[in-house]
């Protein structure tokens, strides 16, 4: 038996890690992401749903226990309705993959939405849309509320 290195893996078309199960840095791209930080400032879970590295899969990231009720999900058609300029096997790009732009990757200073920044909002309008998307895009639940994160409700 050869090591990882002699071995034929396998390779997810979005999202992945360079064929290891266990990620040791970020997928590739496009791909949709659930994150969080847990009992965080004032003893707050910060969660958010963030299509800035693209979309690949929708997603449901709710709290299922506590005071706290308010979930945000991600359920469009992106993949079917993406712009070509966009478009990638499995998924859809965000503009900065694809341009590389300040614009549209807000590298230095402030930058606002862009048309393409737009499209992902209207269709999911409580995930990120572009990095500096925080406004509306970032939601808190009391520290120690549980989540259910669903791909593909």
């Amino acid at each position: 038996m050869g090591s990882c290195e002699d071995q034929d893996l396998k390779r997810c078309q979005t999202g992945d890690c360079n064929g290891l199960l266990r990620c040791q840095n970020y997928g590739t791209s496009p791909n949709t992401l659930a994150e969080y930080s847990l009992n965080q400032f004032n003893n707050l879970d910060f969660f958010d749903v963030s299509l800035v590295d693209g979309f690949n899969v929708p997603l449901a990231f709710k709290p299922n226990s506590g005071r706290c009720t308010r979930g945000i999900s991600c359920t469009a058609d992106i993949n079917g309705q993406c712009p070509s300029q966009l478009r990638a096997p499995g998924g859809c790009n965000n503009p900065c993959i694809v341009f590389k732009t300040d614009q549209y990757c807000c590298n230095t200073g402030s930058c606002g939405p862009t048309d393409f920044s737009r499209f992902f909002k209207t269709r999911c309008p409580d995930a990120y849309s572009y990095p500096m998307d925080d406004a509306s895009s970032m939601y808190t639940c009391p520290g120690g509320t549980n989540f259910n994160v669903v791909f593909c409700p």
